[in-house]
């Protein structure tokens, strides 16, 4: 026996002769619906084999060197830049944190359009200074780490090189030489953007109407209103870089309305998700966090104890979620098409031979007229 025909006992894939083969327009029909659907099906798998997949993981954070980023831009549309303040503490609310600030105001007429004038940079809060210095606080704007300003012009003077506005009611070296009227506190909206940078613990900031100090670690905010109307739109709110697919913005385009002569205290009570986002294309790992909110609203009218305001309090899980971006293996795109074609084929292979049949058995029932 020659070796040839050894090979040919081995065929898994015998030839049927052209003259046993039977084309019927049935068989034709299944082969083009079939070939039409494993093109689509292969054609997709393709998309899904370009498109990195996104793999979750969870695990505890131990990123605590990182600062919490946050990034806020909130407008409030019935009360002027000069009477708010925006204070961060920390979560036991005696001290304030050493914060790294990038905050401006913009001056809006009460429809919400902005004043051409040039943003107001603010001064958020830190820690009480150390009354035995003698190097007085440029609120941001020194030149160097060894630069004072001990006098209000000093403060002014470095405002003006940065070319920033300033708010002289907020400076403790302008006390008193600087006076503002109430009667223009709701005459104005503001827009507060910027971002903040702080430790990476549980803490809480806050928008409130009045100069704020501090007495005997009471917090406090001096303004001569009863009732304030805080109506506001939170535009932005993000402790990190904004990821589309994460919950790192929920609040984004929140819009709260409240009645005429209304003082209210709305509190966003902010549970912190560390999120570690890794892309497959330039390989560079992004911190940022998600974070999920609960909101509520006290009215104040009825001489409940509180402050008007809207304060946001967070805090921090202690583990992180991982995205990774993975592309899947050519071996894997190759395993799925030869899965798809045999697939299809098989199924297309029965139903042709079941029309068939059922074709023929009905043909041989109308020739003996047994087919009512």
């Amino acid at each position: 026996m020659k070796f040839a025909d050894v090979l040919r006992r081995l065929d898994a894939y015998p030839r049927t002769l052209d003259d046993f083969s039977v084309r019927t327009v049935g068989g034709a029909a299944v082969t083009i619906i079939s070939t039409s659907i494993i093109s689509l099906l292969i054609f997709l798998e393709f998309l899904n084999y370009m498109r990195p997949t996104l793999n979750e993981e969870l695990f505890v954070d131990t990123t605590r060197n990182h600062k919490l980023r946050i990034n806020l831009d909130v407008t409030l549309h019935n009360l002027a830049c000069n009477y708010i303040s925006l204070d961060a503490m920390d979560s036991s609310g005696d001290t304030h944190l050493r914060v790294d600030h990038d905050v401006f105001k913009h001056r809006l007429d009460l429809k919400g359009e902005p004043l051409k004038e040039t943003p107001i940079k603010e001064i958020v809060a830190v820690s009480p200074a150390n009354k035995n210095s003698t190097c007085g606080s440029c609120y941001g704007a020194e030149h160097n780490a060894t630069h004072c300003c001990n006098t209000c012009e000093d403060v002014l003077d470095a405002y003006h090189l940065k070319k920033w506005s300033v708010q002289v009611d907020k400076l403790e070296q302008c006390k008193g030489k600087y006076k503002r009227t109430d009667e223009d506190a709701f005459k104005e909206g503001c827009r507060i953007q910027g971002h903040l940078e702080v430790n990476r613990m549980a803490g809480s900031f806050h928008f409130a109407p009045g100069k704020s100090f501090s007495i005997r670690q009471f917090h406090i905010h001096d303004f001569q209103f009863s009732n304030v109307k805080l109506s506001h739109t939170i535009n932005h709110l993000s402790f990190g870089e904004k990821i589309e697919f994460a919950k790192t913005h929920p609040l984004d385009g929140l819009r709260v309305n409240v009645e005429e002569s209304k003082s209210e205290m709305f509190n966003y009570y902010i549970k912190i998700v560390p999120t570690l986002y890794e892309r497959n294309s330039d390989g560079q790992p992004i911190y940022t966090n998600q974070f999920s909110v609960t909101r509520y609203r006290k009215d104040l009218t009825d001489r409940e104890r509180g402050m008007p305001g809207i304060f946001f309090s967070y805090e921090l899980s202690p583990l992180m979620v991982k995205y990774a971006e993975r592309h899947n293996s050519f071996g894997h795109f190759a395993t799925n098409c030869c899965s798809i074609i045999g697939g299809v084929f098989t199924v297309a292979g029965i139903l042709a031979v079941l029309l068939n049949n059922s074709w023929e058995a009905i043909q041989r029932k109308l020739e003996v007229g047994k087919l009512s």
